[in-house]
């Protein structure tokens, strides 16, 4: 009887030892393939930027001259910022400046000139809701391109928010631009930097 102890309780303890050894190397099995997982996950996506939508899902800020509200255009950042005079962002719009530095640097102030659109001919390009800011209007603000039949160029558009993309000009989402283009003062001071 005790040889049969013996026997049955190293069995057990075989059993036991075995079991052991297949959880553990399943568990470093799962463990790799979580790990895998986990890498494949976390690659980013750029965020897509639509255009046709305001940059921001809030109102606008109030432009009242008073305010001393002022615009603010980051070359390096692709952005257009609203800020207030204490230097505080109140909004952040998407841009496109100008290819090869072509949008000129500086402090300037929001012109008479504005319009619903044009037409450039000779670049094949033109615009909605444009608004003067330097030369009376040959540097604006604007939205995104059309070609000479009014219809946004979509290939440009999808350059908003990512890279300099146009002849100087600051290129804007379609609200946006429209919102400069009624409720931005003349005077307000541009800073482009």
């Amino acid at each position: 009887m005790k040889k049969f102890s013996k026997i049955t309780l190293l069995a057990f303890i075989a059993v036991i030892a075995f079991i052991s050894v297949g959880c553990s190397s399943n568990q470093k099995a799962s463990s790799n393939h979580h790990v895998t997982t986990t890498k494949q996950t976390k690659q980013t996506t750029k965020k897509l930027i639509n255009w046709r939508k305001p940059s921001e899902n809030k109102p606008y800020p109030s432009m009242k001259p008073n305010l001393k509200r002022w615009l603010k255009v980051s070359i390096k950042n692709q952005k257009v910022y609203v800020m207030s005079k204490q230097n505080q962002v109140l909004y952040t719009m998407y841009a496109s400046t100008g290819i090869h530095n072509s949008t000129p640097l500086g402090t300037y102030h929001i012109q008479a000139e504005r319009g619903k659109f044009f037409y450039n001919a000779a670049s094949k390009e033109g615009a909605r809701y444009w608004t003067s800011w330097k030369d009376h209007g040959i540097y604006l603000f604007h939205t995104v391109p059309t070609n000479k039949h009014g219809k946004y160029v979509v290939s440009e558009a999808n350059q908003l928010g990512k890279t300099a993309h146009s002849h100087g000009c600051i290129r804007l989402a379609i609200p946006d631009a429209k919102w400069i283009n009624q409720y931005v003062p003349y005077g307000t001071k541009v800073v482009i930097k």
